[in-house]
């Protein structure tokens, strides 16, 4: 855990003196992410927003409220989870990334999920989910697991909390997604501790049971 820390620590100072793209120019602050380095499960955004920028800390506006009260909801915290976005630093306005600037910055992002190793990767919105499933509409996948080559933890898109918060059938959708979400925590755990009595069964072979029942 220690370690872990460090790295990611790391990690946060070559954040905050990135220049790989010009966003830095526009912030008032970097947001580097936050939250426990061991986590199972880690959230990630598609950019700071304007409290963010301010206080350098993921999803603090009423976007961040909504999802702490979802982490609530089936039974987690923020100090629990990790919290981290594509991009570090807010663009101007709140406007969409652009392909440049993901290109540059989800290094760091990736770079921390190879150090804290998680089971689950939520990710919020359709910038995020593209990053790991290019191809995904976030209206037809979002509150479905997905495996990806290359990772060894779970993808599970959601809407992000801000567009939850514009429409009353996505805030519906969100929290339905989010107790799903729960639910695959629980089964996870569980599958995982029966797994690990059992004898001759290598890590491809533990996710696709997992998969089977989900």
């Amino acid at each position: 855990m220690p370690e872990k820390r460090e790295q990611l620590n790391s990690i946060t100072k070559e954040i905050s003196t990135c220049r790989k793209c010009p966003l830095y120019q526009f912030a008032t602050n970097s947001v580097p992410g936050e939250g426990n380095a061991s986590a199972e499960i880690v959230f990630v955004g598609e950019a700071p927003g304007y409290y963010e920028d301010q206080q350098g800390r993921p999803f603090v506006g009423r976007a961040g409220r909504l999802l702490e009260q979802s982490l609530d909801s089936i039974g987690l915290n923020r100090e629990e989870v990790f919290i981290s976005n594509v991009l570090h630093h807010r663009p101007p306005s709140n406007r969409d990334p652009l392909p440049d600037e993901v290109t540059a910055c989800k290094l760091f992002m990736l770079r921390q999920l190879e150090v804290i190793q998680p089971k689950i990767l939520a990710t919020l919105g359709r910038f995020a989910m593209n990053v790991f499933l290019p191809e995904a509409k976030i209206s037809r996948d979002h509150g479905k697991m997905k495996k990806v080559d290359d990772y060894d933890f779970i993808v599970f898109p959601l809407y992000h909390p801000a567009a939850a918060l514009r429409s009353g059938s996505i805030l519906s959708d969100f929290r339905e997604d989010f107790d799903r979400l729960g639910k695959l925590l629980k089964l996870q755990s569980a599958e995982l501790n029966l797994m690990k009595k059992q004898e001759g069964i290598d890590e491809s072979s533990k996710m696709e049971q997992m998969g089977l029942r989900l």
